[in-house]
């Protein structure tokens, strides 16, 4: 993993993202989800009431690991190996026991997997599940990943059931609760 530690900003908030890992882009910028696929889960969370800027003052924002993996010889960003991210579990854990969410929007395939085992997006995106955080029963709705090279959400059934899950995280309490705020 290649530095420096990527976090969002200290929020206590009802509702948790987590993200896979930061791309080369978010090290120098400081922050995650600050290029191409952040503008892109940006534009999704605008449409449900919160604006970047309100977003990332009013949302936790994790990861499943919080360096850059590298790049993929094959092309884009290195998936994080077990090892990796059993390293880092130990900060999403500290994160859960301190805010005890009610809302876990895990963004991609790796981040829903550490709450859910998934096979097929289809099969879980657009739906709410209630995983165990802490023992404690907690509402998650997943999205797919936002990432330009991905056409999941671009493209049928990805589009709808993307609409779906943006619709039931505008009308899950927490969040309702972060527009309130306003």
């Amino acid at each position: 993993m290649i530095g420096p530690v990527v976090t969002g900003q200290a929020v206590n908030s009802p509702v948790i993202l987590i993200g896979q890992a930061p791309g080369d882009k978010e090290g120098p910028a400081g922050k995650p989800f600050a290029w191409t696929a952040g503008k892109t889960l940006f534009k999704w969370f605008e449409a449900i009431g919160l604006d970047e800027s309100q977003f990332r003052s009013r949302v936790y924002m994790a990861a499943v690991c919080r360096c850059f993996p590298g790049k993929n010889p094959k092309g884009g960003d290195r998936v994080p190996n077990q090892q990796e991210i059993a390293t880092c579990r130990q900060w999403i854990q500290t994160e859960f026991d301190l805010l005890q969410p009610q809302l876990l929007i895990p963004v991609g395939k790796l981040a829903i997997h550490q709450l859910l085992p998934v096979d097929r997006l289809v099969d879980i995106i657009g739906k709410q599940h209630q995983v165990r955080v802490d023992d404690r029963p907690t509402d998650m709705i997943p999205l797919p990943h936002p990432s330009g090279a991905s056409t999941w959400h671009r493209t049928e059934p990805g589009k709808s059931l993307l609409q779906d899950a943006l619709s039931l995280i505008g009308k899950h309490p927490a969040w309702r609760g972060l527009l309130d705020d306003d």
